[in-house]
């Protein structure tokens, strides 16, 4: 698990040789190259990774995976414009330890559904954006590995003076999307609920299926490409389609105070949350105190949102009761004004 992003984080400049037999832009590169030979001389000149275009535009396929892998340990990156999750399961049969996913290609949905799959499977991803746009998107799903690609994929061509306007820009954009939590609202029963949130700029839709809640979904209801749903359960977690899954332990017949994040079976981040239906006087030290990603719930308002933010800077804010007129029913206005005071 995670050799291929253990080896981008190592100490100092780390390269990723590539495979790659020619370019539809430039033509055939080395039509006969033997991607077993290459690989291993790539790892032993001090490669940290070795990527292979297994597409066959690009004169690879995934025969040239398992060539690789028969000579060397050294983690595995497979490129292509892959849309199934079947093709995952491909690759990582053949030797991979990557994948490569172009949200060009891709709608936040099936991204999302492709990354689960992947992380089932044991396969880290790269998650490749071009724009700033496809940068915010790919934040928003959790993504742990971003490439970024100046090269516009349906001409293949590519503006020098464009690209470094794109990479200053990017630098600019994650400045922003560092600067600012993900804000999720939670307790959604309605869909015009969903629609205010999505037009709101909330990037996390929360449906309760925990039986102990006035506000329990009926189902986990259809969200926008922009957004990601997010299934909340308590004791255990079931089986609605889903983005992501929030779970909470049972303690006596209620919800624990903290739960789970989870993106298939791998935790994305830690739920600080407060007891059911308790103050916790302790809730914003405990969150600051907590390491790693941290969604923060439990209390938050339009009016206080902002404060705990500067107080904790967790990667996520989570809002639901605060935002009603009756359990399950949204004040559309404070919806409004909580995502807004939450950038």
């Amino acid at each position: 698990m995670a050799r291929f992003r253990d080896a981008l984080r190592g100490s100092g400049l780390g390269a990723i040789a590539e495979v790659k037999r020619r370019s539809p832009s430039a033509g055939d590169l080395r039509p006969d190259a033997d991607p077993a030979q290459l690989a291993a001389g790539f790892v032993s000149a001090g490669a940290a990774a070795v990527s292979i275009l297994v597409d066959e535009r690009f004169g690879g396929s995934v025969g040239d995976v398992r060539a690789a892998r028969s000579v060397t340990s050294a983690p595995l990156l497979a490129k292509g414009f892959f849309r199934e999750k079947a093709e995952l399961d491909e690759l990582k049969q053949a030797g991979a330890d990557a994948v490569l996913l172009l949200l060009r290609d891709l709608d936040d949905r099936r991204a999302a559904a492709m990354l689960s799959r992947a992380t089932e499977l044991g396969l880290d991803a790269l998650v490749e954006a071009h724009d700033a746009d496809e940068l915010t998107r790919a934040v928003g799903l959790g993504a742990e590995v971003i490439g970024v690609n100046a090269r516009d994929l349906d001409t293949f061509a590519i503006d020098r003076g464009a690209a470094l306007e794109l990479v200053a820009s990017v630098f600019a954009k994650l400045r922003e999307l560092f600067a600012r939590p993900l804000v999720k609202v939670c307790g959604l029963t309605r869909e015009q609920d969903v629609a205010v949130a999505a037009e709101a700029g909330a990037d996390l839709a929360g449906f309760i299926l925990a039986r102990e809640t006035p506000r329990r979904a009926p189902a986990v209801l259809p969200v926008p490409e922009t957004m990601l749903s997010v299934a909340v359960y308590v004791g255990e977690r079931g089986d609605a389609p889903s983005d992501l899954a929030q779970l909470y332990a049972r303690e006596d017949g209620h919800r624990a105070r903290d739960g789970v994040l989870l993106r298939g079976k791998e935790q994305v981040a830690r739920v600080v949350d407060r007891a059911w239906q308790q103050e916790d006087p302790e809730h914003i030290e405990r969150a600051r105190a907590a390491g790693g990603r941290i969604v923060l719930a439990g209390g938050l308002t339009p009016d206080n949102v902002g404060e705990a933010i500067e107080a904790v800077r967790p990667w996520a804010v989570d809002a639901s009761s605060s935002l009603e007129t009756e359990p399950g029913i949204k004040d559309h206005d404070r919806v409004r004004a909580f995502v807004a005071a939450a950038r």
